[in-house]
């Protein structure tokens, strides 16, 4: 599995190419050091040579390592990322025994660094409310002691502190407003720590709070291997990369405990995520978001998530996991099949069902700056992780995309009143959760929602033979049906009939089936994978809707 580490790494370095590499070094000796890309750029060179890979960039990562090391102690420029970096790739280099001179004095370089004057933001009292850039400063200093340039204990353990005020019930961490990428950031940050040794007075807290968390975790990953959907900076790349550092570390303990097979599921966790980059890998060009306009374009992304940034990092954090990865620890042969539910707290509102294949993740109550609420999710085994939807359609987006009267799109509930449709999808629909189960062959989840001023109940059956709805409430009312209309190189082929509508994608076919009249609403929208139209299945006071995804024959 070390090997597939490595060689998804150098599939994100390559992403690059020399001459985008050379353009960003002049790009950052005119401009200065500004932020961390750059340095993740510079270590995962050093890492692939330190594991005698990409030889040709030696010359011009010297010259980069030495800018970094020189500049990164003096000059704030989110260096709170990257220290860390920097260190895992002079140790990579010493461990290969190479550049031992440069090593010494680049260790020499970072003995030079205050967090005053080399850290953009770190807590100064425990109460402090800086969020997960403490959890980087954290591990950068930590590193730094590790390798024997400082003593950094009472720094480390006060970052711990003020960050412990962000964890809740579950063991899961709260960012500002709640982003599924950001509850896994600090958790696998805090693996890192443990993994690499602290022992400090808040040891026993932290390892408590990842093994709760990661228990839960392991049933929000999809079958298709991705990380939940919500919130800012979902879709990358290095998405999937934060996971696998989260069950490296869970496969340790309970390998460590005996409990094999947990263990097992855990690397087979591990092994769906990186499977799933190397799927989106293996499209040419690679994207560092997973949608294939043109990476100018910059669609699905926050002015914050550019490629320069956000490619190199999923590098960087694969490594992280490379790092913690104890390939003794066997995978499980298969996925489990047996059906389940999990939900989180109300801080993330998010609600899973499985079973026989099928992942389907509901959002009660979205943030619709990403996204809108409903069932955002249907994923199946094998199948690609797009073909019906992967992540709800916000009307207003935090994001780039290239329509203008974008609209909510989700698979939810919702009225027609005089020809209008109003569905279930933005802040003022009131979702409940009223009961979920599951049997030896489907998970089932049925959920109340109040939306002007009408009462819809849905019934949710997850199993092998795919995802059955049953909508229920007074009138005539409509069920939405998301179809993908483009990743931004492909138009599937949706085709609408009375009672059917089918998505073709990729050698897949997804399928909605219904006792209701199909109706195109006229409505498309866009998440950060591609553009979608919006169909209905419209029907008095029932509905039924059949969802099931298969391989074109």
């Amino acid at each position: 599995m070390k090997k597939k580490y490595l060689d998804l790494m150098e599939k994100a370095l390559e992403a690059y190419g020399y001459a985008h590499i050379a353009r960003y070094f002049d790009d950052v000796k005119r401009d200065g050091l500004k932020e961390h890309g750059f340095a993740r750029l510079t270590s995962n060179i050093g890492i692939m040579l330190a594991n005698g890979r990409k030889s040709e960039l030696t010359d011009i990562f010297l010259r980069m390592m030495d800018f970094c090391c020189e500049t990164m102690p003096v000059v704030k420029a989110a260096n709170d990322f990257t220290i860390k970096e920097i260190i895992f790739c002079i140790i990579a280099l010493e461990d290969a025994g190479m550049m031992k001179e440069k090593t010494a004095y680049w260790r020499e370089c970072l003995k030079a660094v205050t967090p005053d004057k080399t850290y953009n933001i770190y807590a100064k009292q425990p109460t402090d409310k800086v969020h997960n850039w403490a959890c980087f400063s954290m591990l950068s200093e930590f590193m730094r002691q590790y390798i024997g340039i400082a003593e950094t204990s009472e720094f480390v353990d006060l970052q711990i502190a003020s960050q412990l005020q962000f964890i809740e019930e579950n063991g899961m961490y709260r960012d500002p407003n709640d982003p599924m990428v950001y509850d896994l950031v600090p958790r696998g940050l805090f693996s890192v720590l443990l993994a690499f040794g602290y022992r400090g007075k808040y040891y026993e807290e932290i390892d408590g709070i990842l093994r709760r968390a990661g228990l839960l975790t392991l049933k929000m990953q999809s079958v298709s291997g991705e990380i939940p959907y919500g919130g800012r900076s979902n879709q990358f790349m290095h998405n999937e990369a934060h996971l696998a550092i989260v069950f490296e570390y869970e496969a340790r303990r309970y390998a460590a405990e005996g409990n094999t097979a947990l263990a097992a599921r855990f690397k087979l966790g591990v092994k769906k995520a990186l499977d799933n980059i190397e799927w989106w890998f293996s499209k040419d060009p690679i994207r560092h978001v997973k949608n294939r306009y043109p990476t100018e374009t910059k669609f699905g992304c926050e002015d914050y998530a550019y490629f320069d940034k956000y490619m190199i990092t999923a590098g960087s954090f694969l490594y992280a996991a490379l790092l913690i990865c104890d390939e003794n620890i066997p995978c499980s042969d298969s996925e489990d099949l047996t059906p389940y539910t999990a939900e989180t707290s109300v801080h993330f509102h998010k609600l899973f069902a499985s079973g026989g294949g099928y992942f389907a993740e509901f959002d009660t109550a979205a943030d619709h700056h990403y996204e809108c609420s409903g069932l955002g999710r249907i994923h199946k085994l094998g199948a690609p992780s797009t073909v019906c939807i992967s992540l709800p359609c916000s009307s207003e987006p935090n994001f780039v995309t290239d329509i203008q009267d974008k609209s909510d799109v989700s698979l939810c509930a919702g009225t027609v009143r005089n020809g209008e449709f109003s569905f279930a999808t933005g802040i003022a629909a009131n979702y409940r959760v009223i009961s979920r189960s599951a049997d030896a062959e489907h998970a089932y989840c049925s959920i109340e929602c109040v939306n002007s001023g009408s009462v819809l109940r849905s019934e949710y059956s997850v199993g092998a033979d795919g995802v059955t709805i049953t909508v229920s409430g007074e009138g005539e009312i409509a069920f939405m049906l998301p179809a993908f209309e483009f990743d931004g190189e492909v138009s599937p082929g949706i085709t609408a009939s009375k009672h059917t509508l089918s998505v073709d994608y990729l050698g897949y076919r997804c399928l909605y089936e219904t006792n209701g009249a199909i109706v195109d609403t006229g409505r498309r929208g866009c998440n950060r994978n591609g553009r979608y139209k919006a169909f209905a299945t419209v029907g008095n006071c029932s509905l039924k809707i059949k969802v099931t995804i298969e391989k074109i024959a």
